[in-house]
């Protein structure tokens, strides 16, 4: 299939590694333009060492509220135009809401100014510099739809973060832009081996959590990469405001 990106550009936060890196280097092999950003600029220095002349990186992080502006001059200074952005949101620390497992309220006040506002600033920002019948794509999680244990900012912040972005999605549909998200289970990347290993017993992790999994096993970022970027083509045109699961069924809601 021809996803039909051809000289589009995209911003991609997170681009330099895991989902982000694998959703940019489809984009890239199906001849779209991108933008990664990244805090570490090593990282993004390799991808776009990786991915060529088609790509430019941004080192900057999504809680500054400078960041939004500053990826939308750079797709503009260099190809002058932007067509759509997958808007990875980062990964908060682990923990409950009580007990001796609890997240302390720094790590809330935290984790709301980079999640959830960084997240929403980068939506309003690049939102209003698509161009008309673009497309924009949040990397959520699965715990959109099921809590996941010892997880409970994840929780309580993605599902806020879906009902933003189904908002948006009839917001800007008048503009031909649709609005998706994507919720990804367990997919190998340096993130999900992070979770694991704080077990304390990474090898017994990842066996449970791959008998929880119909397909049995984990996901692979390049799988996760051509789902994201055809949610992000005009292949799929007619695709507005649904959240997409990414994790080989394990995920029980409906």
């Amino acid at each position: 299939m021809d996803l039909g990106v051809a000289d589009h550009v995209y911003v991609v936060t997170g681009g330099a590694r895991g989902l982000g890196r694998a959703t940019a280097e489809v984009l890239v092999a199906e001849g779209a333009r991108v933008v990664l950003s990244g805090r570490s600029q090593e990282s993004l220095d390799a991808t776009v060492a990786a991915l060529g002349s088609s790509a430019v990186a941004v080192a900057a992080d999504n809680a500054e509220p400078g960041t939004p502006a500053r990826l939308v001059d750079a797709a503009r200074s260099r190809w002058g135009r932007i067509d759509g952005a997958l808007i990875s949101v980062g990964g908060p620390p682990r923990g409950g809401v009580s007990g001796e497992r609890a997240v302390s309220e720094q790590q809330w006040t935290e984790s709301i100014a980079s999640v959830f506002l960084g997240t929403i600033r980068l939506a309003r920002v690049l939102s209003a510099a698509v161009c008309d019948h673009g497309s924009l794509a949040f990397v959520l999680s699965t715990s959109v739809r099921e809590p996941v244990a010892d997880l409970a900012i994840s929780n309580t912040l993605r599902p806020g973060l879906a009902g933003m972005a189904k908002t948006l999605a009839a917001e800007l549909g008048p503009r031909g832009i649709r609005v998706n998200a994507l919720l990804p289970g367990r997919v190998g990347t340096e993130r999900i081996r992070e979770l694991d290993e704080a077990t304390g017993d990474a090898d017994a992790a990842r066996a449970a959590s791959v008998r929880s999994i119909p397909l049995g096993r984990y996901g692979e970022p390049a799988e996760f990469g051509r789902a994201a970027a055809f949610l992000l083509s005009p292949a799929a045109s007619f695709v507005n405001g649904a959240m997409l699961p990414v994790d080989g069924g394990m995920t029980g809601a409906i």
